[in-house]
């Protein structure tokens, strides 16, 4: 009996022997959640550092990061109207670490708008929540001669007038087409690589006017480095009660608003998926984050998965006719 090797040993040495990621695999997704998240959580802005996709991201991210206990570290990753961003969160590993801080533009205008997209902005991501809707702002270099809709539009029919954008399809390019088409004049569109280089040029006095959504624009609209024209909304915003909007100032019927939402991959366990919704429902009731956004002249959003899935589907078909109508398409 004593020359007889124990049995036991040599069971734990083949489970030892199993390889750490077997062992994960086998782990019951209860239990995978309770350990989520395990490391820092990366939040992909598919715009420019300054625009109001990062801002956002970043009011959200700073809280869900003390919510949840890890960083939310935001990751920047511009480019052909969001889709670089989006194609990047769409391939990364379904574990919740991962995050994307879509928009109307990700996640209902591109579908239209581009020949092929690199990834299904329904298949590829399981929705979070909306995060905010946010209207556009039109807004003017100061030393332009129009201070109303109305003088602008006297002013295109007669003179050349060019619109900055964040790019090709995004909700600030419609939002100008939309006018266009509406108020019947021609202005030439000028697309950036995400709204703050717009911004930039427009304040350095290289474009005439833009949409930009209110987050961005509204700091200099304050600081009198732009002049605000109207809101695109149906109705006046809060942060600027005296400017009209787009329909009040002579334009029946024009109304276009921007949204920003929160996205996993597809595939993330359904627990990992219920505790980051829970947390982002949690921040956006938080008075504090809600008085950033606010202050953004955004609305925050908070809805569950199902609803916000809903409303992606209702926008999708919406934008769909925009795009139709504006005739714009892209490779």
């Amino acid at each position: 009996m004593s020359r007889m090797s124990p049995p036991f040993p040599a069971r734990r040495r083949v489970v030892l022997a199993l390889p750490a990621a077997a062992l994960a695999a086998a782990m019951p997704q209860a239990l995978r959640a309770q350990a989520f998240p395990s490391k820092p959580i990366t939040l992909i802005v598919p715009f420019p550092a300054g625009g109001t996709t990062d801002i956002l991201a970043r009011i959200v991210g700073e809280a869900m990061g003390k919510d949840l206990g890890q960083a939310v570290v935001v990751d920047n990753r511009a480019g052909a109207g969001g889709n670089i961003g989006a194609q990047q969160a769409a391939r990364a590993p379904a574990d919740g670490h991962t995050l994307l801080m879509g928009t109307v533009g990700t996640h209902a205008i591109n579908a239209a708008l581009y020949k092929k997209l690199p990834f299904d902005h329904v298949k590829d991501f399981a929705p979070l929540s909306r995060v905010a809707m946010v209207p556009n702002l039109l807004v003017a270099h100061p030393s332009r001669p129009y201070k109303s809709v109305q003088e602008l539009i006297a002013h295109a029919k007669a003179n050349r007038v060019n619109y900055a954008s964040s790019g090709n399809g995004t909700s600030i390019h419609l939002s100008g087409e939309l006018f266009k088409s509406l108020a019947k004049v021609d202005m030439v569109h000028v697309p950036y690589k995400g709204s703050a280089p717009a911004v930039n040029d427009l304040l350095g006095g290289q474009v005439d006017i833009m949409f930009d959504n209110m987050p961005s624009a509204l700091p200099h609209v304050k600081a009198g480095k732009l002049r605000a024209l109207a809101v695109t909304t149906a109705r006046r915003s809060a942060e600027l009660p005296d400017v009209p909007t787009v329909a009040e100032a002579g334009v029946p019927g024009y109304e276009a608003t921007s949204w920003f939402g929160l996205f996993a991959p597809a595939g993330t366990p359904a627990p990992v998926l219920a505790r980051l919704s829970a947390s982002l429902g949690k921040v956006l009731n938080d008075a504090d984050v809600k008085k950033k956004i606010a202050e953004q002249g955004g609305d925050p959003h908070p809805e569950t998965p199902q609803a916000f899935a809903d409303f992606i589907q209702a926008e999708t078909t919406k934008w769909a006719q925009v795009v139709k109508a504006s005739g714009a398409s892209l490779d």
